[in-house]
């Protein structure tokens, strides 16, 4: 999805109205579907965002209020609006430092402990008020009643439209990879934890030395929260972060069979949700990717 066609004009306009005069405003490297600015309101530092819809910045207010405590850094947010046009605009306090994928490569050592720290409070923050599994919508309503449910609907087309992806990605291709993941699930426990979902790089913010904020919860999901072991593990061949914290938890005593089931379930979705955007580059890498995890040769 391309990003949202903003009046900044407009956009300002509305910020003013809740908030009074904004100071300072720049942009700071954003998402694949909204912008951002950081902005200077009555003398405290702010993220303004913009995106289509106002559902993510909903699901980052809901992880505020359940889920934040000094373990686990969620940013407050100030304040969500739509403009005109109805695109959504979000502002949420700044929480400083730089994100894992912007970090300088020498820090990047330093703070696998603390990543790892951050993962353990996400495994056991508290679920109240979030019955089921899989991604919860802002009111932390989810649509399947088991985790492999879940898991499993990457497989199925009454969830996803293969039909349409496989006008660019060949089905032939996809098959064996759904057949593995379906066999891999058939020993997956049903655990219920939080699961941030897109964890691990330019989601996660840190001064070089501890993790400052958790950003992002629009993928959010209740499930096994090794799942975010496994997007780390799925990326560590395209971001240096990623990399170096695969290196960390390969140190560690961890569940392989689970992990490697969760990394072709993180494939496979990146390259339907590529393909039906037409991000053929990406769509590529993925589907390699996958079949390198999965052992299959080409």
């Amino acid at each position: 999805m391309r990003k949202p066609i903003v009046d900044i004009e407009q956009l300002t306009a509305a910020v003013i109205d809740h908030y009074g005069k904004i100071t300072h405003m720049e942009p700071v490297p954003d998402g694949m579907e909204s912008f951002a600015f950081r902005v200077v309101i009555s003398g405290k530092k702010y993220v303004l965002r913009v995106n289509h819809q106002a559902e993510g910045f909903e699901k980052d207010d809901f992880a505020n209020r359940h889920f934040a405590a000094p373990g686990l850094p969620v940013p407050e947010i100030e304040a969500i609006g739509l403009l005109e046009n109805g695109v959504a605009w979000c502002l949420s306090a700044q929480a400083p430092g730089v994100t894992l994928q912007d970090l300088p490569e020498a820090y990047l050592t330093a703070v696998t402990a603390p990543v790892a720290a951050v993962m353990q409070a996400m495994a056991a923050a508290p679920l109240q008020g979030i019955t089921g599994f899989g991604p919860f919508n802002s009111r932390g309503e989810t649509r399947h009643n088991s985790w492999k449910t879940y898991l499993e609907s990457i497989c199925r087309e009454e969830h996803y439209d293969w039909h349409a992806a496989g006008k660019r990605v060949p089905l032939k291709r996809i098959r064996p990879l759904q057949e593995q993941l379906l066999q891999q699930l058939q020993d997956i426990p049903e655990t219920r934890q939080l699961v941030h979902g897109d964890f691990g790089s330019n989601n996660v913010l840190t001064d070089g030395h501890k993790i400052t904020g958790v950003i992002d919860w629009s993928e959010a999901m209740i499930g096994d929260s090794l799942y975010d072991m496994a997007n780390i593990f799925f990326w560590r061949t395209w971001l240096d972060c990623m990399e170096y914290q695969a290196r960390y938890f390969e140190t560690q005593p961890v569940d392989k069979a689970r992990l490697d089931c969760y990394q072709l379930h993180i494939g496979l979705t990146e390259v339907y949700q590529t393909a039906i955007a037409g991000d053929m580059d990406d769509m590529d890498w993925a589907l390699v990717r996958c079949e390198h995890l999965a052992g299959i040769s080409r």
